[in-house]
């Protein structure tokens, strides 16, 4: 993890010269080069309640941060690793919405791919001009959604021409069938929270001392929460039970294409 930018004196300081206090941490997961220290300046100056923080990826977004994270900045090329992350993510920082900064000479994204990542709210471009950028930025941070029309003209233009597409296809639910569980991964909603977000992280290949300092627990808690794991889920140790969590992790990432997006959004374009 690495911070780009300082808070500016005038936020750091009170009119009275007395020290504020730092609210809520704005998260950019993006190369150094893509936010400039300008922008981040001009938000810490526009949200006196934020501060900045930036890291490469997504993997180095599951951390603490000082304040409750409300709002993370994925780079869109970060699109796709999202679905691996946003489960571990939700637990870290469960007060966060996820936003894509998009430049369009380094990559275009479409609406369909957006739509059907998890837990993604909106797309901001970074050839905005400052304060509308900081606009939207100020709608998103308030819960709100921010999509570009850009991202809708292909589908436009498709529909003028007589041959539009669905953004979401919506298949038919596939006929149930008795598919036979492993027992490791029926007993998987046993575990809690802590034991979940502890094996997201072993899973992530970290060893029981760095999870500890990562979460502030002691390494004795750490174990205990392992040992937990292991029973619950019948296995005989992390490797197994890992192996476990993928499992689960990918077969639920296969089944959750979002209804209620869908629905928005067709709602929108009819």
């Amino acid at each position: 993890m690495y911070r780009v930018a300082s808070p500016s004196a005038g936020r750091a300081n009170g009119s009275d010269g007395s020290a504020q206090r730092t609210c809520r941490t704005l998260l950019i997961v993006a190369t150094a080069d893509f936010i400039s220290e300008s922008l981040i300046f001009a938000i810490e100056r526009e949200f006196h309640w934020i501060t900045v923080d930036q890291v490469p990826t997504l993997a180095d977004a599951c951390v603490g941060f000082d304040a409750p994270v409300s709002l993370i900045l994925v780079e869109a090329n970060q699109l796709a690793e999202i679905a691996f992350q946003s489960e571990l993510l939700s637990l870290l920082h469960p007060l966060a919405q996820i936003v894509l900064i998009q430049e369009d000479r380094r990559q275009e994204v479409s609406i369909r791919e957006v739509l059907i990542a998890r837990n993604v709210r909106g797309v901001l471009p970074m050839n905005l001009k400052l304060d509308v950028w900081l606009a939207a930025l100020l709608l998103v941070l308030q819960g709100g959604e921010y999509f570009p029309r850009s991202l809708f003209e292909p589908i436009v233009e498709r529909r003028r021409a007589g041959n539009a597409e669905p953004i979401v296809k919506l298949e038919a639910p596939a006929p149930k069938q008795q598919v036979a569980q492993d027992e490791a991964t029926a007993y998987f909603s046993e575990l809690t929270k802590d034991e979940l977000l502890t094996l997201a992280m072993v899973a992530r290949g970290l060893q029981n001392k760095l999870i500890a300092a990562a979460r502030g627990l002691s390494e004795r808690r750490v174990n205990s929460h392992l040992h937990n794991i292991i029973t619950k889920l019948s296995v005989h140790n992390r490797t197994e039970a890992v192996a476990v969590f993928l499992k689960r992790r990918e077969s639920e990432g296969e089944r959750r294409t979002s209804d209620v997006v869908a629905s928005r959004v067709q709602q929108t374009l009819s």
